[in-house]
């Protein structure tokens, strides 16, 4: 008999496990959402709901030989997974995969795709009527929608607000940043930085209306909707038994050099989850993803021939709009506009994961 192989969580990394396994092994996806979610899209989506890409892929195309679930993992131990609907499936092998929560619009919160779609065109039509736009954090994620909003619509006042002296914390090199701070200043986006507000905006993020703010330096914002841009939190909390001791206090999931979780010879993890010195991004998760399902399936063969995973330095592609943006990447150093469009911006890299879901 072919040996299990559970993998949950239907991300980045946990699609591209499952498909790098699904001829080797019996592969079960636990998912909980009906699509797949290319969060790489989902600012664009806000902006151009009518754009010639896509935000969500049916998984029905994905596995050949192996199934989807679509339940939630409520309690995951060394040999399986105890779902919300009560079920209990055991495997041979575990892949954590769970990836991290992230506010909206940066990331959908709904696992049901027609309803997701329904929440970016309300937030669509509210951001298309507000003249004024503040976001908060001058991360990769309000940096790319600022500049996705001023490529929309170039009238409409984009204010980012950021306690950090600079744009983008992280190992990037100073002209990175440079590149980055002179588009957006050509695109006539505020950066207010240095400071944070004395208190949040009185409405929900995406929620219309207008307000006022106070930085703690003193400068008043006036806006008629805000988005928060940051706050990763991993999603962790299933882990339970001899695993729970991986979860670190911060929600990530300690792993070694295998991609496993220590001390345990049949249970990984990949991606965002993970607690790895790195930036989290689709390309890592990806890259963790090949180690593992490399890792398993030597595992499997009984060959003992494993892998280990080095995180890379500090590398990034950040569109602003699908014609602008910098990237950066050691040995390559930094890209402008032109190049960011071919790499990302442009098609947002739906080609490669139309072709992964069977849909070309």
């Amino acid at each position: 008999m072919a040996a299990t192989v559970l993998v949950i969580g239907g991300g980045y990394g946990g699609v591209a496990v499952a498909k790098a396994l699904d001829d080797v092994a019996d592969v079960v996806l636990i998912e909980p959402r009906d699509a797949f979610v290319h969060n790489i899209a989902a600012l664009r989506e806000l902006v151009d709901p009518d754009w010639s890409g896509r935000l969500f892929f049916p998984y029905d195309r994905l596995l050949s030989r192996g199934r989807i679930v679509r339940d939630r993992a409520v309690r995951v131990d060394g040999s399986g997974v105890e779902l919300a609907s009560g079920e209990r499936i055991v495997a041979d092998y575990l892949v954590l995969a769970t990836g991290s929560r992230y506010p909206f619009p940066a990331k959908p919160d709904l696992d049901d795709s027609t309803a997701a779609r329904a929440r970016f065109r309300a937030a669509h039509g509210a951001l298309a009527r507000a003249d004024g736009v503040l976001l908060l954090g001058a991360g990769p994620a309000g940096l790319e929608l600022a500049g996705e909003i001023k490529t929309a619509w170039p009238g409409k006042r984009v204010t980012v607000v950021d306690p950090a002296e600079d744009i983008l914390a992280g190992g990037f090199v100073d002209g990175f940043r440079a590149e980055l701070r002179g588009q957006l200043a050509a695109l006539d986006v505020e950066l207010v930085l240095g400071t944070a507000l004395r208190e949040e905006p009185p409405s929900e993020p995406g929620e219309p209306g207008t307000f006022t703010v106070m930085t703690r330096s003193g400068r008043e914002i006036t806006a008629d909707l805000w988005f928060r841009c940051f706050g990763v939190v991993p999603v962790s909390d299933c882990l339970s038994g001899e695993l729970a001791a991986a979860r670190r206090r911060d929600g990530h999931v300690e792993v070694t050099g295998e991609l496993r979780l220590p001390g345990r010879r049949n249970v990984f993890a990949v991606g965002d989850v993970t607690a790895l010195p790195e930036v989290k991004l689709a390309k890592a998760a990806g890259e963790h993803a090949a180690v593992v399902a490399h890792n398993i399936g030597a595992l499997i063969r009984g060959s003992g021939d494993l892998t280990t995973y080095t995180p890379a330095p500090p590398a990034i592609s950040l569109p602003l709009g699908p014609h602008g943006g910098a990237s950066y990447a050691p040995g390559r150093g930094v890209l402008g506009a032109e190049a960011t469009s071919r790499l990302k911006g442009a098609d947002l890299r739906v080609d490669s994961y139309t072709e992964l879901f069977g849909l070309g």
